[in-house]
């Protein structure tokens, strides 16, 4: 008797009766490795799904991007596993980006063969942002003593109870200065010649919109996600949207994970209002 398995290998990917669909995986919000938020370990198996459904049927996969950024250690982990699954697969992948694209949002952006936008989305911010406090002032004045012992030169770097020492600046430059040219180095490999002799204007952190990103070569066109379903896979196709699972956890019912999604919300926002 022959095993189910083998006898899903002998039907076709897609029965003549059977409607098109072409997945869509969406991904919005703060980009960071907490619950929640868009990082790899809640997304490596909606984008698993997607692209084994996407090979299985029309050859493409649609990211439907909505993230002003966040974690580039997370940016960079989804972006290369988007590139590994997509040469494994063959498949092609759109990326479609809403209101905003920035930053990290754009950096998973260019895991994508082909990027798109609205002509009003928020696009690029290709840059970093690093930073604290310092309150040695604040507790000097109402008389508060602080005592602490470490081992080691530098491991009480940038403490925010001791005034900024100039090597600590400096280091931190350099750390901020190193992303950003992994950033650049990444954009530099994905968008190739289209964005030659705009170097100065997109790599400088600001962002614009995706009109000016298209004229810049940041993007490659305009378009939404239906209406790009239906341009490469048919009047009749239809969008099969992908995200994670929620799992089941006590901790959800009693209401931790109200918290985490304010939280998630909060810094979102608070990302959003730097790119208006």
């Amino acid at each position: 008797m022959m095993a189910l398995a083998d006898l899903r290998k002998k039907l076709p990917a897609r029965l003549p009766w059977s409607p098109r669909v072409v997945p869509v995986v969406g991904m919005s919000g703060i980009i960071a490795a907490r619950e929640g938020a868009i990082n790899l370990d809640r997304f490596a198996a909606p984008l698993t799904r997607g692209f084994d459904r996407a090979k299985a049927g029309e050859k493409l996969l649609i990211l439907a991007i909505e993230s002003p950024g966040g974690s580039p250690v997370q940016s960079d982990l989804i972006g290369q596993f988007i590139r590994r699954k997509a040469a494994e697969t063959g498949v092609r992948v759109v990326a479609i980006i809403g209101d905003v694209g920035a930053s990290g949002g754009y950096w998973i952006a260019c895991a994508a063969d082909e990027i798109l936008a609205n002509k009003m989305s928020i696009v690029g911010s290709i840059g970093v942002i690093g930073g604290g406090f310092g309150v040695h002032q604040l507790i000097r004045r109402y008389g508060i003593e602080r005592r602490v012992v470490t081992a080691g030169e530098n491991k009480l770097r940038n403490d925010p109870f001791s005034p900024e020492r100039e090597e600590d600046a400096l280091f931190n430059r350099g750390l901020v200065d190193d992303i950003h040219n992994a950033f650049k180095s990444w954009v530099r490999s994905r968008r190739g010649s289209a964005i030659e002799g705009h170097e100065a204007d997109i790599f400088d952190g600001s962002y614009m919109l995706g009109e000016v990103a298209r004229s810049r070569g940041l993007i490659d066109g305009f378009g939404d996600v239906r209406s790009v379903i239906n341009e490469r896979a048919g009047e009749a196709a239809k969008p099969e949207f992908i995200g994670p699972k929620k799992k089941f956890s006590l901790m959800r019912l009693l209401g931790r994970d109200a918290g985490t999604a304010l939280l998630n919300a909060i810094e979102a926002e608070t990302m959003r209002a730097r790119l208006q």
